[in-house]
């Protein structure tokens, strides 16, 4: 089993910059993939950004292409999401995700433990 926990949500405005953090725990060395999601209120959840470990490669929705950062630190127990230049219509829960991520690293249903999600809000 793997635990995730995020931590780093809030309410900020248009244009500002947040960051949040994903920490993992237990059977880490199954992770092959850890990955951004996000829901909005009425809307089914979205993929954000992925980084698949072996080589480190990094996947964005076009949505956030350029204005988010996904990394790791710590040997792949901490995922961090650097959100800059954030809109309104970046609102919604984040949820961090890990598991295979395959075949699809945008596919929800190729990944095995979630966190319990973060509030994100960005007012105009």
């Amino acid at each position: 089993q793997v635990q995730l926990v995020e931590s780093g949500g809030g309410l900020v405005q248009a244009g500002d910059s947040l960051r949040l953090s994903c920490a993992a725990s237990g059977r880490t060395n199954s992770i092959w993939t850890t990955a951004w999601f996000r829901q909005a209120p009425g809307k089914e959840r979205q993929f954000v950004a992925a980084v698949r470990w072996e080589g480190d490669t990094t996947y964005y929705a076009d949505s956030v292409k350029g204005r988010f950062t996904i990394s790791g630190g710590n040997a792949k127990l901490t995922v961090y999401l650097q959100m800059n230049s954030l809109k309104p219509e970046d609102t919604a829960v984040y949820y961090c995700a890990a598991g295979r991520g395959l075949p699809g690293v945008s596919d929800s249903n190729d990944y095995t433990y979630w966190g319990q999600g973060a509030q994100v809000t960005v007012s105009s």
